[in-house]
Formats: structure tokens, C-alpha cells, sequence
């Protein structure tokens, strides 16, 4: 699908919207300000750089994304080809928060806009593939001449350097070499990806988290600090149990795969998923004479402890035919009475109707930024502060929607942005909708 929101005429009319920020600020939201007073500017695109820089964002910070006046990639393509009122949902899921501008970095007057804007920042982020900042002349030894205590933030495939530096990096690829397929598949079935990309996620999460300890310290010392996150550190990190146990391991098991029920080679039996008449229940470790018991299944209490790492598949197949033979209701029911920890397997229409998740607000729903302004709900910031959830008060904004800000702020006159919008060096996005209508 092609951008719906085309190139719009850089007028004195779009450049004054002076007010585009403070209009299109979800309505009674406040500010988390733990990190307000911090400027980072935002050159990400995809998925792990733009959701690891809106967790900075969700916590107070002047986040402003930076991207060409084509836009990134998370604007072109959106998962599972869904729009919501012309707008990606990779650009819905990890865009909230910001400010964005729109700069062609490859031209020279680009790249003094994109300079000039470094200068005020207290943190640049960016996770193109290495060497690309460099070409762009905004590499971490350019911007640290410049600016010694800047904080520079790099996300990549497989670190700065390397053997594998070249390689294209992207969360599928990063599963199957770093071992997340081998140990999430089964031995019918072969090496499977998890169902999200979640290396992405998770690297998103590592990335927030050394710029966080690089503010930290530059506060204590003024010392900045060069940051580099990549998809094969978070793919490693993520597995930090598995692999531990097995480099470790008096002998090495052969084989990692997971098992028929048992959810990964290093559990015992029963923890792992298992088909009930309507649906599906996880039962945790628990000791298999309790769960006998509770199933009403004789041949369970037959193993032993030792057994549970030893013959998973023999004694998962075990519960599995007699849990097979009644309804997750009812099942849980008796879990209960034993005290076994356990869970009913929830689609995303139950997650919605759970009523943690709505006691936590873990989704909410916003105004949203685009064609129409129509609502958007996304995934809250996972963390709260003082009791206090970081509130949505900027919604993903359109392609360019405050360049025409940013700049004023960096003391272009208003005849300067629209010269510059002229020359296609810049992109004056239009307001959102609501903004718009006043």
C-alpha cells in the first residue's frame, strides 16, 4: 500500500501551524517526566531502534524522529498488510511519543539541518547498518568531536564489527542463527520461530536500557558515551537460561529441540501446553503424584521425580490423553483445589476482556494522528512509577508533521523552512486531522 498521505505543499500556512504539538497532544495526558530536560534525536526505523527510543520517550523525553521525506520503512509496510486510517501498524506500535521531521540527510543543506539539530540533543540514536551514519557524515567520531558528552546510541544486526558485519540483520534471520528456532521447535515438527518478533522487542528493551545507564553516569561525570545494542546480544540475552545450562552441563545434550507437550528441553515434564476438549491449558512444574491425583490419572503416579527430565514425551503424552477427555473449565477447577499453578491458553480477544490487563491499562486507546483522526489502541509502557503509568501524549504522528516546529526551535525564520521545503531538503508534513479541524 502506498503512503496515504502524500507530499503536501510547503506553504506559509502548514510552517505557521505553530501549534501542531500542543494540538495533537492526546487531550489530558501528562507528562512522566523522569527524563524530562532530555533531548534525543532519533534517526531509527523498522522496529527494535524506533520502540527501544519510544520507552525514552514515554518517560519524558523530547524525543524527535528523524526521517527521510519519503519516509522509513515502518511507514511502507505494516504487519499483516492491516491499516488503521492510513497509517503501518509497525508505525502505530513503536512511534508514540515523538516529535518527527522529515530531512533529506543526503543533501548537504540536509545534513547541516540534521548537524544542527545534533548539536541540541543530549542523546542520537540510530540502527541503520554500520557505516551508513559515517557515509551521512554523522557518525559517532564526527559527533563526538562536536559534542564530547553526547550520548550516541547504535542498534544493529550483529554489533559494529565482525565477521558478520555485513550480513543483513533482521529478527527472523537473527532466530535461526542464535538458536531461538532450534530450541522452540520439536523434533516432528523441526526448528519454528516464536509467532512475534521478539528478539526485536527484546532488543528494543536493551537499548532503552544502556542509554538509560549511559544519562546515568554522563550526570555523575559528564562523560559521554559511545551505546551499541544488537539483535544477536538480545537474541543470547533472551536465552540466558537455556544456554547457561547447557554450556554448563556435565555432558552436553545432544539434541535442544522442545518436546511433544514439555515446552523446552531444559524443563521437566509437565510443564508445557496440553489440549483439553475446548481448548488449551499450561500446567507449570509441579510434582507428578499431586497431578496424578488431581487428574484422576493412576498411570501418572507411576514416574518419579527423576523421571520428569528424563522421559518428558512419555509421561506428557499421558496427560495429554486424559485432559483430552474433559473441558478447561472443569480442569482448571481441580487444578485449583490442588493448588497447581496453571493457565487457560488466551487468544488476543480474550487478552483484550482480561480483566488484569484492564486494571493495569496495559491497552489503551487514544486519539489517533491520522487521514481522519480516528481513535488508535496500542500497548502501554509496560512500567509504572510511583503507581503512575506513563501517559500517550503524542500519538504517531505523520511524516514530517513538526519539522516545521523543530527548525524554528534550531532559529530558522520562517521564509528559511519554506525555502527549504521548496528545495526538497526538508518535508512539511500536514498537521494531524484534528489539529487541522481546529
Amino acid at each position: 500500500m502506498a503512503l496515504a498521505c502524500g507530499p503536501e505543499a510547503a506553504d506559509a500556512s502548514l510552517i505557521a501551524a505553530g501549534a501542531v504539538l500542543k494540538r495533537s497532544t492526546v487531550p489530558g495526558a501528562r507528562m512522566l517526566d523522569l527524563l524530562q530536560g532530555i533531548r534525543v534525536v532519533s534517526f531509527n526505523h523498522f522496529l527494535l531502534g524506533p520502540m527501544g527510543i519510544q520507552a525514552l520517550g514515554d518517560l519524558g523525553a523530547d524525543v524527535i524522529a528523524v526521517e527521510t521525506p519519503e519516509g522509513g520503512w515502518q511507514r511502507h509496510w505494516s504487519s499483516g498488510d492491516l491499516w488503521c486510517d492510513g497509517q503501518s501498524m509497525l508505525q502505530l506500535c513503536a512511534n508514540r511519543n515523538k516529535r518527527n521531521v522529515a530531512i533529506d540527510l543526503k543533501s548537504p543543506k540536509g545534513r547541516e539541518v540534521a548537524l544542527k539539530l545534533v548539536d541540541t540533543a543530549d542523546v542520537v540514536a540510530e540502527n541503520f547498518r554500520p557505516g551508513v551514519m559515517e557515509k551521512l557524515g554523522l557518525g559517532y567520531e564526527e559527533l563526538k568531536r562536536r559534542r564530547p558528552g553526547l550520548i550516541y546510541a547504535s542498534a544493529s544486526g550483529y554489533g559494529p564489527s565482525g565477521p558478520y558485519v555485513e550480513r543483513p540483520g533482521q529478527d527472523l534471520l537473527a532466530q535461526a542463527l542464535f538458536g531461538m528456532m532450534a530450541i522452540t521447535g520439536q523434533a516432528q515438527t523441526g526448528p519454528r520461530p516464536a509467532g512475534v518478533s521478539v528478539i526485536d522487542h527484546h532488543g528494543a528493551a536493551l537499548f532503552a536500557l544502556g542509554i538509560l545507564a549511559a544519562l546515568v553516569r554522563r550526570g555523575r561525570t559528564g562523560q559521554g558515551c559511545r551505546v551499541d545494542a544488537s539483535l544477536m546480544q538480545a537474541a543470547l540475552d533472551l536465552q540466558a537460561e537455556s544456554l547457561v545450562a547447557w554450556l554448563n552441563a556435565p555432558e552436553r545434550p545432544q539434541r535442544i529441540h522442545a518436546h511433544k507437550h514439555v515446552a523446552g528441553w531444559y524443563y521437566g515434564a509437565p510443564y508445557g501446553v496440553y489440549a483439553t476438549q475446548d481448548g488449551h491449558i499450561a500446567i507449570s512444574l509441579c510434582p507428578l503424584k499431586t497431578l496424578a491425583q488431581a487428574i484422576e490419572e493412576p498411570r501418572l503416579a507411576a514416574f518419579d521425580e527423576a523421571d520428569s527430565f528424563k522421559r518428558q514425551d512419555e509421561i506428557g503424552d499421558v496427560i495429554a490423553a486424559r485432559l483430552a477427555m474433559r473441558g478447561t473449565a472443569e480442569w482448571i477447577e481441580r487444578l485449583e483445589e490442588a493448588r497447581i499453578w496453571h493457565a487457560k491458553v488466551q487468544d488476543y480477544t480474550a487478552i483484550e476482556a482480561d480483566p488484569q490487563v484492564r486494571h493495569m491499562g496495559s491497552l489503551v486507546t487514544v486519539p489517533g494522528a491520522g487521514e481522519t483522526g480516528a481513535p488508535v489502541t496500542l500497548v502501554n509502557h509496560p512500567l509504572r512509577y510511583d503507581g503512575q503509568a506513563a501517559e500517550i501524549r503524542l500519538p504517531p504522528q505523520p511524516l514530517g508533521a513538526q519539522t516545521g516546529e523543530v527548525l524554528r526551535e534550531l532559529g530558522f525564520s520562517d521564509a528559511e523552512i519554506i525555502a527549504l521545503a521548496e528545495e526538497d531538503v526538508i518535508r512539511v508534513g500536514p498537521p494531524p486531522a484534528r489539529a487541522r479541524q481546529g
